[in-house]
C-alpha cells in the first residue's frame, strides 16, 4: 500500500480500524524519508519513532482511538519535543536539547500521534527559501533546482514529497503559507493565539502562529482541531471554546460574500499568478459566491511595516542567546564580553544577523519613533480598514505568491528581492487573522501556484468552506 497516497483522515481511519499497524506505516515513511534524503527535508528521524509506533499499536489494540493514533507527524526545528533536539537550524542550538514539551506536541502525543522527526527551515525561521539552514537547503518536492519557500520549507517539502502525512510550521509572515503554495499543498496560519505557541522557540511573538500542513483542505481542518486551544502557560492563547472545523465545511458557497481588493488588482498585473487568481475569483462568481471590491488603502505598506516590527521583537526574543546560558559558546573567547561578541558572530548565520541589525536601529534613540512606533501606528490602522473590509465580506481572495517556486541561488545575494515573496501574505500576520493556502492551477512547467484566502478573526470554518469548494471544483 502506497501510504503517501492517502489522505491524513483515510490513514486514521486504516489504523483505527486495525487494517494496518502504526509499526508499519511508520517504517514506510522513514524509509521514503531515507530514499528523499537529497531533499534535506528532514534534519532527524528521531531513534524511538519505532519505539513510539509500539506502543501506539498497543493502546489501538487495547481500545484506544485518538484522532491521530499511530499517525507519523513532523515538526519544525523551533518546535520543542523533551528529550530531542530543537536547534532552529542554526549552529548556535546545533545541540540544545528540549527540556519540555510545547503545548502542540503535548495535544498530538496526547491524541496518539507519532512523532517522527524534525524538518529543515531557515535559522530562527528568517527567511523565505529555506536557503538559510546551517545544516544545507531544502530542495523544492516537486523541482530540486528551486526553493522549498520558507522558513517552513522542510515542513512543506516533507508532506508534497509523501514523507508525512501532516507536518507542523510556524507562520509569521507567510512562513507556511508560502512553502505550502511552493510545494502544491495546504497550509494554514490560524488567527492569533488560535493555536499556543508555548514551546516554540520565538521569533516575532506577536504576529507568529503554528499551524498544519497537509496534502488536502479537510486534513487541514481535522489538524486545526487537534492543535487548537489556550494554554496555561501562554497568556497570548485564547482560551475558548474550539470548534468543530470540518462541521463548518458545508460544500455550498452560494450567496458568501468574496472581497477582491483593489489594490491587489493592481499589483498582480503582469505576475505570473494574474490569469490564475482571476480565474478563482471567476470560479467562485460563477458557483454563487457574490464578488465584492473592496479596498484597504495601505496594503502596500504591509511589507515595511513588517520588516519594521519583526526584527525588532527579534532582537528582543534572541537576546537570549549570548553564549552563557543556552548551548554554543565560542571557544575564543577570553572574557565574558567576548563571550557574548564571539558567541553570537560564530553562532548566527548572516540573514539573522542582518534582521538583529535592523531590529536594534529601529529601536535605537533617535529613531525608535521615527520606525517602530510608526510602524505600530500603521498595524492599528490597517486592522481598522480591514475591519470595514471584513463588515462587507466573509473572506478576502488574494494570491500568496507573485509567482511559482524560484530557482535556488536566485535570490540569495537581493535580501530586498526575498522579502518581497511576503508580498501578498503579510497581511494576515499584521492582522493576526486566519489565511490559508491551497493549491490552484499550475504553470507551463507544472509547478504550481497557490491562491490564499484570509477571513476576519476566528472565523477558520469560513476559510475551509470556500476553500474546500475551490479544491473539489476548480480544475483551472
Amino acid at each position: 500500500m502506497k501510504f503517501e497516497e492517502l489522505s491524513l483522515i483515510e490513514l486514521v481511519s486504516l489504523l483505527h480500524e486495525r487494517k494496518v499497524s502504526s509499526v508499519e506505516v511508520t517504517k514506510y515513511f522513514i524509509e521514503r524519508i531515507n530514499e528523499k534524503k537529497n531533499l534535506n527535508a528532514v534534519l532527524e528521524v528521531y531513534e524511538d519513532a519505532i519505539e513510539q509506533a509500539e506502543k501506539a499499536d498497543e493502546k489501538i489494540k487495547n481500545g484506544f482511538n485518538g484522532k491521530l493514533a499511530g499517525v507519523p507527524v513532523i515538526i519544525k526545528d523551533n518546535i520543542l519535543f523533551k528529550g530531542k533536539k530543537a536547534s532552529c537550524s542554526s549552529k548556535f542550538l546545533e545541540n540544545y536539547v528540549a527540556q519540555y514539551n510545547s503545548t502542540v506536541v503535548e495535544k498530538m502525543l496526547k491524541e496518539g500521534a507519532v512523532i517522527i522527526g524534525r524538518a529543515n527551515m531557515d535559522e530562527f525561521a528568517m527567511g523565505s527559501s529555506t536557503e538559510n539552514s546551517a545544516f544545507g537547503p531544502t530542495l523544492n518536492a516537486l523541482d530540486p533546482t528551486r526553493v522549498p519557500g520558507g522558513s517552513s520549507g522542510g515542513s512543506a517539502c516533507a508532506v508534497s514529497a509523501g514523507l508525512c502525512p501532516v507536518a507542523l510550521g510556524t507562520d509569521t509572515g507567510g512562513s507556511i503559507r508560502q512553502p505550502s503554495s511552493y510545494n502544491g499543498v495546504v497550509g494554514i496560519k490560524p488567527t492569533y493565539g488560535r493555536v499556543s505557541r508555548y514551546g516554540v522557540v520565538a521569533f516575532a511573538s506577536s504576529i507568529e502562529q503554528l499551524g498544519p500542513i497537509t496534502k488536502n483542505v479537510k486534513d487541514n481542518a481535522y489538524m486545526l482541531n487537534i492543535l487548537s486551544g489556550g494554554s496555561e502557560h501562554d497568556e497570548t492563547s485564547l482560551k475558548i471554546e474550539v470548534p468543530d472545523f470540518l462541521s463548518q465545511i458545508k460544500g455550498e458557497i452560494k450567496g458568501i460574500k468574496v472581497g477582491v481588493l483593489k489594490e491587489v488588482e493592481k499589483m498582480v498585473k503582469g505576475l505570473d499568478v494574474e490569469q490564475t487568481y482571476h480565474s478563482v475569483v471567476n470560479f467562485l462568481r460563477s458557483n454563487g459566491a457574490e464578488i465584492i471590491e473592496e479596498s484597504i488603502p495601505d496594503f502596500e505598506l504591509t511589507l515595511p511595516c513588517y520588516y519594521i516590527i519583526a526584527p525588532a521583537e527579534a532582537t528582543s526574543n534572541l537576546g537570549r542567546f549570548d553564549g552563557v546560558k543556552y548551548s554554543r559558546r565560542s571557544q575564543n573567547a577570553l572574557n565574558v564580553d567576548e563571550i557574548y561578541l564571539k558567541s553570537r558572530s560564530e553562532g548566527f548565520g548572516k540573514e539573522v544577523k542582518r534582521r538583529i541589525m535592523l531590529g536594534n536601529f529601529v529601536l535605537s534613540s533617535g529613531y525608535f519613533d521615527a520606525y517602530y512606533n510608526k510602524a505600530k501606528k500603521l498595524q492599528q490602522k490597517l486592522k481598522m480598514e480591514a475591519e470595514k473590509v471584513f463588515k462587507n465580506c466573509d473572506v478576502i481572495i488574494l494570491p500568496t505568491t507573485t509567482g511559482v517556486a524560484f530557482k535556488l541561488g536566485e535570490k540569495t545575494n537581493d535580501p530586498i528581492s526575498m522579502y518581497k515573496e511576503d508580498l501578498f501574505t503579510i497581511l494576515a500576520n499584521i492582522l493576526g487573522a486566519p489565511a490559508l493556502s491551497l493549491p490552484c492551477g499550475k504553470n507551463k512547467e507544472g509547478l504550481p501556484f497557490g491562491i490564499q484566502l484570509v477571513a476576519n478573526n476566528l472565523n477558520e470554518g469560513m476559510v475551509y468552506n470556500v476553500a474546500d469548494y475551490i479544491e473539489k471544483g476548480y480544475r483551472g
